[in-house]
Order: structure tokens, then sequence, then C-alpha cells
């Protein structure tokens, strides 16, 4: 039997940063940013503007019974972190607000 407390003390972790400065960001496995992060990149290719439901559901469908912990979770904690390094932006001026990859 597999002790996951061990394995996740040796596991790499990452500061995931939240966008408003007021609010702590997580630390997370850099393994399942990694994935994540592919993920919500693979999406916003694929449909140039998404709603976070959307978004969320295309995410969920991906990784499904292939990715441990609240898949929910972690893509909006990623998703934050990809705001604030620019990769991801809020379309300003819409309600709910949708998602797209930043023009570089």
């Amino acid at each position: 039997m597999v002790d996951k407390r061990r394995d996740s003390i040796n596991e790499k972790k990452i500061m995931a940063q939240h966008p408003d400065p007021k609010k702590k960001g997580v630390r997370i496995s850099q393994e399942k940013y990694d994935i994540m992060r592919a993920a919500i990149l693979e999406a916003l290719h694929e449909h140039p503007q998404l709603k976070f439901q959307e978004l969320a559901k295309i995410v969920e469908e991906k990784l499904s019974g292939r990715f441990d912990g609240s898949i929910l979770w972690y893509m909006t904690a990623v998703k934050l972190d990809m705001e604030v390094k620019k990769e991801i932006e809020r379309v300003p001026g819409t309600r709910p607000h949708l998602l797209r990859l930043v023009k570089s």
C-alpha cells in the first residue's frame, strides 16, 4: 500500500497566486498544476472565448477519471494563477465574464 502522506511530502509544490493581492495564493502540486494548465490552454485554443462554467465543463471532460483531486478546485486555482501571469485574461465588460488567451 502506498503512503500518500509520504508521497505528498516528497512532491514538488508551487505557489499558485491570486490576482487579488489581498488574497493568499495556494500551494499545489507542480504535477497537478502542469496537467491543469495544459487542459486549460488546450480548451482555450479550441474555443477562443469561454465562460467559466464552459471552461470547467471542458476541463472536467478532458480530465475525468485521470485526475486525482477536485478538478474544479484545481482548475480555479490554476486559472487565477494564469491570470496573474498574463497567460489568460477575463474579457473586459462581459458578464458572466469570458476567458481568453492573452495575445502576445
